[in-house]
């Protein structure tokens, strides 16, 4: 019998551990940690990430701010925007949501963040300190996913592990965390050009899915035991919800579950530890100055 690997109950008891220490930082006459999130366009999965993280502050006790622009924004305003935030001493940390208009070069939207006020993980010398093993924002669902399996004692170590996708947002960073000392797993990217997936994949003791691909993970490339991490959530109509739309993962639940020894739903899975992640990276802003 499978276990379902709860990202809502966990970062749940996270968001607890961070209420705790707001507190003793009001109480010690500390600053009260600030995020702020800049949301370009109406794309409906980004509102609603955005509009959970406001939610999520308000648990823990953080200010928020969220900052709206259009569609059709200029990439020169929105970097201005930033400018201020970073100039901002109230504000510890911010994100950009991903992803933004065609118009607009998300690389140069993530290089002009503050380092020390990302709150995503994305700029590049957050990526480099990750990568040699020095103290940083992690990416925040990389971030997520690691908390995961351990506060669910996965064994890491020394385990295979398949990483489906090699995004700068996900796949490869976690690829770089699962490998590093302390997880110590043996790591295997694979992507579009990969040959021979189904016989990499299964082989593996942990999958990570992180590609964007509806259902991509079927039970026939799953050995029996393995931990399945679905990180995918590509929103699909559907006539079963009122919105009219429901999230769906990379992998094949219904049929890849009962295969599983752990796996993660999708939504409740990841999704929760990445919103948590960001309160995490703002909270040590906020202790780090």
């Amino acid at each position: 019998m499978y276990t379902i690997i709860d990202g809502r109950k966990i970062a749940s008891e996270i968001k607890k551990e961070i209420a705790e220490e707001v507190i003793s930082l009001r109480n010690a006459g500390g600053k009260i940690p600030h995020l702020a999130a800049i949301l370009v366009g109406n794309d409906g999965s980004s509102e609603t990430y955005v509009a959970n993280k406001v939610k999520d502050c308000a648990e823990v006790g953080f200010r928020s701010t969220l900052v709206r622009f259009g569609n059709d924004v200029d990439e020169t305003t929105l970097l201005n925007k930033i400018s201020e935030l970073n100039n901002d001493p109230d504000v510890d940390g911010f994100i950009v949501q991903l992803p933004l208009p065609g118009h607009i070069a998300e690389n140069k939207v993530i290089e002009a963040i503050d380092p020390k006020k990302d709150a995503d993980g994305f700029h590049p010398v957050n990526i480099g300190r990750m990568v040699i093993g020095l103290k940083g924002y992690l990416p925040a669902t990389p971030y997520g996913i690691v908390e995961l399996l351990k506060r669910y004692s996965i064994e890491t170590s020394g385990k295979n592990c398949v990483v489906i996708g090699r995004s700068n947002i996900v796949g490869r960073p976690v690829s770089i965390l699962l490998s590093q000392k302390g997880m110590d797993a043996t790591v295997t990217v694979i992507h579009s050009r990969t040959k021979n997936i189904k016989e990499i994949v299964g082989q593996a003791d942990i999958i990570i899915a992180a590609i964007g691909s509806p259902g991509f993970v079927t039970e026939d490339m799953v050995k029996p035991g393995a931990v399945v991490i679905d990180v995918g959530t590509t929103r699909v109509k559907s006539t079963e919800t009122k919105s009219g739309f429901k999230l769906v993962g990379d992998v094949d639940f219904v049929n890849v579950a009962p295969k599983c020894s752990f796996i993660t739903p999708v939504p409740g899975g990841v999704g929760p530890m990445t919103r948590v992640s960001l309160l995490q990276n703002t909270l040590m802003a906020v202790k780090s100055r």
